[in-house]
């Protein structure tokens, strides 16, 4: 199985063309191929190109984790939600670790109904677990969490969320994205000089952050 490290080096999600041209170099000399090609799928989704995707994950042996997760991101990111949720059940009744809150994390974002279930599920297996890289879901899965908050308009309930992300976070990115969102909902609060006090505490070129500043001056 892959080592989730490892395969961190061979991502960016920024980039899905040059992700999916590692990943096929890698997959070419790895006794992880089959494994390896499932993501080279996640990058072909990412890029749109759902119908090679699927192509792709048919012609691999079914391992009922990595296969369904990703079969799963396609249909979610193609707009088929319902069609998603039994392939994200699946990967996470067969995985562990990693895989299994990723897996959780899918079924939040695409099981909406069931999402807070699906996230404490999540993290109480990142609290069970002793590895660092698994750890770093928690930041994902209370982000994710604030934003079905917010999109519900539970403000109050989405900055708690937010602001626990950003207890949270171990990377850079993560606390960047974290402080981003706990600026954009304090300003949706009416707290405007807290919101620009964190808003100019961040990357100014961050178009994000200039539309929020924005936001505040036009308020």
């Amino acid at each position: 199985m892959l080592n989730q490290l490892d395969l961190d080096k061979l991502w960016d999600f920024g980039d899905p063309v040059a992700s999916e041209e590692r990943l096929r170099h890698a997959a070419e000399s790895s006794e992880d191929r089959d494994e390896l090609l499932t993501q080279v799928a996640r990058a072909l989704g990412l890029q749109g190109r759902f119908d090679e995707a699927h192509a792709l994950l048919d012609s691999l042996p079914d391992d009922g984790v990595r296969v369904p997760l990703e079969r799963g991101r396609l249909r979610n990111s193609a707009g088929d939600p319902a069609g998603a949720i039994p392939l994200f059940a699946e990967a996470a009744e067969n995985a562990a670790g990693f895989l299994r809150v990723d897996a959780l994390h899918m079924l939040a974002i695409a099981d909406s109904d069931h999402a807070a279930e699906w996230t404490r599920k999540g993290l109480a297996e990142v609290e069970a677990s002793s590895d660092a890289r698994t750890k770093r879901w928690k930041t994902s899965l209370l982000n994710n969490h604030g934003w079905s908050l917010h999109d519900a308009g539970d403000l109050d309930g989405a900055l708690a969320a937010f602001e626990s992300a950003r207890d949270a976070a171990v990377t850079d990115e993560q606390k960047h994205i974290a402080n981003w969102t706990v600026a954009h909902t304090l300003r949706l609060l009416g707290r405007r000089g807290e919101a620009r006090q964190i808003l100019e505490s961040l990357d100014a070129s961050d178009p994000y952050v200039g539309e929020e500043l924005d936001a505040l001056g036009a308020d």
